[in-house]
């Protein structure tokens, strides 16, 4: 029955035999990704502000926030100033401890710590400095990997502000989270620039492919879950006909915060080789 499930228990190390019918180019894709753990984990970053902090983990398929830490912390002027630096360094331990736990360095490429305010600079001072005070290898040894970038807030959503920073980017480059962002921008561009080059939405998409003009596609895996099996059979064919007319496809995360933007432009859209004026002023109902 479509949309039934059960559960079942993986180990470690123990072996196991996945079974479908049909096995496209995405869902092999999707399992080598998911079997190099090299894919697992590209990017830590850690958004901070007086008070509140999250260590989160950016993947290729998803964006976990592994640690929120709180702290209440007093007024620095009147009666209460004279707690403010204790409960300070209170709060800069909690988040020492929280990137010490969750953040491998054998795995990821780039540690940003990134916020409004001051609090990111004396963050990454108060973990340098005991990093070297209680001897932690692993932050001493990838110091180079640690890097401060802006952010408006504290929160997730402020993630796609950190990936699009320029040093950041560069430092990333070669991840899939960098990738996906860039796309996106250079899509947003292209609809301001040249409009006739830039297209989203289903109807607009596979006459673009047709027509065989698609440089750059971006789908979400949204897509590639409905329960309709011959509209994911399309997406899937339209992803392999991209590809092998040179073009290229990228399969956003619909957790990631770039795939939330791509969401609401339908879930799919393009950057073209050449504009495509006519198609791009006329409404286009999707071929299925």
């Amino acid at each position: 029955k479509l949309g039934a499930h059960h559960t079942l228990e993986l180990e470690v190390q123990r072996a196991f035999t996945l079974e479908k019918t049909a096995w496209d180019a995405l869902d092999l894709e999707r399992v080598s990704t998911a079997c190099d753990p090299k894919l697992s984990a590209d990017l830590a970053a850690v958004l901070i502000t007086e008070g509140l902090a999250h260590v989160c983990l950016v993947g290729s398929s998803t964006t976990l926030i592994r640690a929120k830490i709180e702290a209440n912390l007093p007024r620095k002027r009147g009666a209460a100033a004279a707690g403010y630096d204790k409960a300070w360094t209170k709060f800069l331990d909690a988040v020492l401890a929280a990137v010490v736990r969750h953040v491998d360095f054998s795995i990821v490429k780039c540690l940003v710590i990134a916020g409004p305010g001051f609090a990111k600079e004396q963050f990454k001072e108060h973990l340098e400095a005991e990093a070297v005070r209680r001897e932690i290898r692993a932050l001493i040894e990838h110091r180079d990997c640690i890097v401060l970038a802006p952010a408006s807030s504290a929160y997730k959503h402020s993630l796609k502000e950190v990936l699009a920073a320029p040093g950041i980017a560069s430092r990333i480059k070669d991840t899939k989270a960098a990738r996906e962002v860039e796309a996106l921008q250079e899509f947003y561009k292209m609809l301001s620039d040249e409009p006739a080059r830039a297209l989203y939405g289903p109807g607009h998409v596979f006459a673009a492919a047709e027509l065989g003009a698609i440089q750059t596609l971006m789908i979400s895996d949204n897509l590639f879950r409905i329960n309709n099996v011959e509209k994911r059979k399309r997406y899937a064919a339209l992803v392999d006909g991209v590809r092998e007319a040179g073009g290229e496809a990228l399969i956003f995360s619909s957790l990631h915060v770039s795939g939330e933007q791509l969401t609401q432009l339908s879930g799919i859209a393009v950057v073209l080789r050449f504009p495509l004026e006519e198609l791009a002023d006329t409404d286009v109902d999707a071929p299925f």
